[in-house]
């Protein structure tokens, strides 16, 4: 963070919160499981008994609840991500309309909080599509029968790596055979700042029209740039 916008932070807010500063979304090569359920929506994600909080931190836990963990709160050997072939998981390959259901922004933050980077459906609820660019999630879109490809591809578990490449706007399977996607250039971020420790406050860069980035301050304090609303990616750094 440049000394600039340093100074203009309130005192409450020290810069420890920008300490954790997400890597740039290039190219993600993981391991991704394979979620066919059509329909997964945000109650499913996280269920509303975890949405009392206001932080983000913590969710990761909590994230598909009812499918996770049986009644006495163990895990459930079922669940496509209690097995070990899917521990570390990054990626998610799922059933069409992924996220529907209530708006709550709490469902990316959940995933991110697991460790999800990438989603990968033939459809997305609009709502939680945007809030996915918001928090560090790339939501992919694909057909039908490339989606049955990456769900196989999937299916090997922690024998098989996806790569997925924003750059290039394509996802490799583990055999090498490349998917094109589509994304809005406006949509994406240039960077992406999320608080360090337990406090409501963070920002976020998103790109504009105009091909520059505006600070937003979302907690319970906000705070501009010293005498600026917009600047571009040149003026910030995660130092």
């Amino acid at each position: 963070i440049t000394s600039r916008l340093r100074s203009s932070l309130p005192t409450t807010a020290s810069c420890k919160i920008f300490s954790f500063c997400r890597e740039k979304f290039e190219k993600l090569t993981a391991i991704a499981a394979p979620m066919a359920l059509i329909n997964i929506d945000t109650d499913m994600i996280i269920p509303k008994q975890f949405l009392k909080t206001i932080k983000r931190s913590g969710l990761g836990v909590s994230a598909f609840h009812e499918m996770r963990y049986n009644l006495d709160g163990t895990d459930n050997p079922d669940f496509v991500l209690n097995k070990d072939a899917y521990k570390g998981v990054n990626i998610l390959v799922a059933g069409d309309n992924f996220g529907c259901g209530s708006s709550r922004e709490h469902a990316p933050w959940a995933l991110l909080n697991f460790g999800i980077r990438c989603v990968i459906s033939t459809s997305f609820a609009d709502i939680f599509y945007n809030n996915c660019f918001k928090n560090g999630i790339l939501p992919v879109i694909v057909t039908e029968d490339e989606l049955q490809l990456l769900m196989k591809d999937a299916g090997k578990g922690s024998n098989a790596r996806i790569v997925v490449d924003l750059d290039n706007q394509g996802v490799e399977t583990s055999d090498g055979e490349v998917i094109t996607f589509d994304v809005d250039q406006h949509m994406i971020g240039g960077a992406i700042f999320q608080p360090s420790s337990d406090t409501s406050y963070h920002a976020i860069f998103s790109l504009r029209a105009a091909g520059t980035t505006a600070l937003r301050a979302v907690g319970t304090t906000s705070f501009r740039a010293a005498g600026t609303t917009t600047f571009t990616l040149a003026d910030a750094d995660c130092k």
